[in-house]
């Protein structure tokens, strides 16, 4: 299957709204990311599922990321990060972002709360456009890639921007380790 990518902006229809005001906050951005380098391709929303996506497209495991979203608490008060992996590996939820996050247990968010709180739909979560005070945890290995292919906001299509590109997104930190491979 070949998809037709076209620069995000150009297609509002196929991002969820915070993705396309992120999207607009960052073209306005005197520090000068280059938002014309996001693009967007309509999807089957049957295979929002990065394997199924994959399988779909042959495209390499590597090139796509994945963006969860874990909740834990300190002394009562709630901590929540976004974190964003190649799809070869999965975050180390237990070890480094517990430790990001500073509290003794985190877990992934409920599917409701992730998708009311983000305002995007499950399955199509992406670190662009999260709530601002959300850190986005953003593993090494995907700056080393040229390309990566995230979530839109919405299951019916994809974003693909640098790699590097992801470094600059409001809210980043990156972190060496936070993923691990996934064994073969």
């Amino acid at each position: 299957m070949t998809l037709t990518w076209t620069p995000a902006l150009d297609r509002p229809d196929l991002l969820a709204e915070p993705v396309r005001a992120a999207l607009e906050g960052l073209r306005s951005d005197p520090a000068g990311t280059d938002v014309d380098a996001v693009e967007v391709a309509e999807i089957d929303p049957d295979q929002a599922d990065t394997a199924v996506l994959v399988e779909a497209t042959g495209w390499a495991m590597e090139d796509m990321a994945n963006c969860i979203v874990v909740a834990g608490a300190r002394a009562g008060e709630e901590r929540v990060c976004a974190a964003l992996v190649l799809g070869h590996t999965r975050a180390d939820v237990n070890k480094t972002i517990r430790k990001a996050l500073d509290v003794r247990k985190c877990s992934f968010m409920s599917m409701d709360d992730a998708v009311e709180r983000t305002g995007m739909e499950y399955g199509g979560i992406t670190p662009v456009g999260l709530p601002q005070d959300w850190p986005v945890l953003v593993d090494s290995r995907v700056l080393d890639r040229s390309q990566i292919v995230i979530g839109s906001g919405v299951r019916r299509s994809k974003l693909r921007l640098p790699g590097a590109m992801a470094a600059q997104l409001p809210g980043a930190q990156v972190v060496e380790g936070l993923a691990l491979e996934i064994p073969a």
